[in-house]
């Protein structure tokens, strides 16, 4: 059931975003302008969190006229070193957002004092078990840049507007769904962004729907997991997912990641702290997943999603000590150095618990080309680590048309055999891009969960036949593609034909009998 006065909130929500972006952008690109929406959306965020964290304690122990906001810095200090203990971060009351806000319009230099703010944040973390979860979380929050005005007036008559925009966003109460507000303004941000950005969008952004059918292939049979990890995990929506459909708490030991590009891996932070997961249960790394690789020392994970980028480049076999690392001398080669798709599948097989099930997004590829690619793909099926390779419809990722797959891994499988799903079909179209509906995804985990044969949609495929197909992986080899073209009879078509023909013969006498009494009326 759906409830409505919650739907008509959300509306309304993505209206007002939309417009402050729209009214605060201007000739700045929206995909670079986001980084300052937001952060600053995260600034006020985390104000608004400690503020009525503090003032539910004071309530709670009888003073229920407290308000953290109107108290002087002077005694808020004597709570620092409890609060940066418990909430990994502290903020003085007159650098909260709201109070920095109020004073907005008349600082001459608040450049400078946000510039303060965001240091003096990062740094209550510094030498604490949050610093780096903290560390460089405001750098894309460039307050002295020029894409906000050429002149310091300029800018900051630009960051009133934002700080206005961003403080005029209902977002509701905390005792009422705050953090579903905060992290749907995310999550609607980044959408935007990411369907106006061209190219480069959907490296940035998985669909939530996209989102949403990862995290139900991964869990089958889960209703919780030791933690979850995405080894290219962007903005982190995939990991969120998890703890929207399992509850964070059923996600014991909580979310990691690795992200190569410093701006979205920044985002990913901030889109944990938005979600309301603390600093302890989140461990997001910076670099690159396939030659440096973080959490080395963490126990395998019973869940892994990704979209990993598509045949981008990665060292291969320039790398002589690559051959030899645990997560790829298995098969023996190593992915080519122009298409790094099975170098992500290899790290992620690897880091996979014995019990766990990994969903990852795969450009198609890699199902059939021959080389390095087919010696990968022969290893994994001889070992019996892929459990089902699913076709997707074309033009669902923002940017790109390329009619994705999604291959499931798992490392103890009961049977010898391969599922193969054609979900080319189960989308409906949404202005210029397809879309998965709650049906078609139903349909998708319905199908992998029960692993049986489904004329034209799936069809489970021992490995040996796989092995006799050259180790294609692609779906349409394995499952029939309906046949949806007219039924003609033959027999009727050709009795049309010869009374077609018949009926000619008919009205070319007739035609020729009527010229010939013409030409003798005429001679006469």
């Amino acid at each position: 059931m759906i409830d409505n006065r919650k739907e008509q909130e959300r509306a309304e929500l993505h209206r007002t975003i939309w417009n402050i972006a729209n009214d605060l952008r201007g000739s700045v690109d929206g995909w670079d302008f986001k980084q300052y929406v937001l952060g600053m959306l995260f600034y006020r965020y985390i104000s608004e969190n400690l503020t009525s964290y503090i003032n539910d304690g004071e309530h709670s122990a009888g003073d229920t006229s407290f308000d953290y906001s109107a108290l002087d810095n002077k005694n808020a200090e004597e709570a620092r070193a409890d609060l940066v203990k418990t909430k990994g971060f502290f903020i003085l009351p007159s650098e909260l957002f709201e109070n920095v806000r109020q004073r907005a319009a008349t600082d001459e230099n608040l450049n400078e004092t946000l510039e303060t703010v965001f240091k003096n944040i990062e740094s209550s973390a510094q030498g604490t078990e949050s610093e780096a979860n903290f560390k460089g979380l405001f750098d894309d929050i460039d307050v002295n840049s020029n894409k906000l005005g050429g002149t310091v007036a300029r800018r900051n008559e630009m960051l009133v507007k934002l700080m206005n925009g961003i403080a005029d966003m209902k977002l509701g109460d905390y005792k009422d769904n705050t953090i579903d507000a905060f992290g749907d303004a995310y999550e609607f941000l980044m959408g935007m962004y990411a369907s106006n950005a061209g190219k480069s969008g959907g490296e940035y952004y998985t669909p939530q729907e996209v989102s949403e059918l990862l995290t139900r292939i991964a869990l089958v049979g889960k209703t919780e997991v030791n933690k979850v990890y995405d080894p290219a995990c962007g903005s982190g929506s995939l990991l969120l997912n998890f703890a929207k459909m399992l509850g964070k708490d059923n996600v014991r030991q909580g979310f990691y990641g690795q992200e190569i590009n410093i701006t979205t891996y920044n985002l990913c932070r901030i889109n944990m702290f938005l979600h309301d997961v603390d600093f302890d249960k989140f461990d997001i790394g910076h670099g690159d997943t396939l030659t440096d690789p973080l959490h080395w020392d963490n126990e395998p994970f019973e869940a892994i999603v990704s979209n990993p980028p598509y045949s981008i480049k990665w060292a291969g076999d320039d790398n002589p000590i690559l051959i030899n690392d645990p997560r790829f001398s298995p098969a023996g080669v190593l992915a080519p150095k122009s298409k790094a798709d099975l170098a992500f599948i290899m790290h992620s097989l690897s880091w996979l618990a014995t019990s766990g099930t990994a969903a990852i997004v795969c450009f198609p590829g890699i199902l059939y080309r021959s080389g390095a690619e087919q010696k990968i793909r022969q290893y994994l099926i001889d070992n019996n680590f892929i459990d089902c390779i699913i076709q997707l419809p074309g033009n669902l990722f923002f940017g790109t048309s390329i009619a994705t797959c999604i291959m499931v891994l798992k490392k103890s499988k009961t049977e010898n055999s391969t599922l193969f799903i054609d979900a080319s079909k189960e989308c409906v179209k949404v202005t210029n891009n397809n879309k998965l509906t709650q049906a078609n995804i139903e349909k998708i985990v319905a199908a992998y969960a029960s692993r049986e044969d489904e004329e034209y949609f799936a069809k489970v495929i021992p490995n040996g036949e796989i092995a006799e197909q050259g180790y294609n992986l692609s779906v349409s080899t394995y499952v029939e593609q309906e046949d949806t073209r007219e039924v003609v009879n033959i027999t009727e078509l050709n009795a049309e034909i010869e009374r077609i023909v018949s009926r000619s013969d008919v009205l070319r006498r007739e035609i020729a009998a009527i010229i010939t009494e013409i030409e003798g009326d005429v001679d006469a």
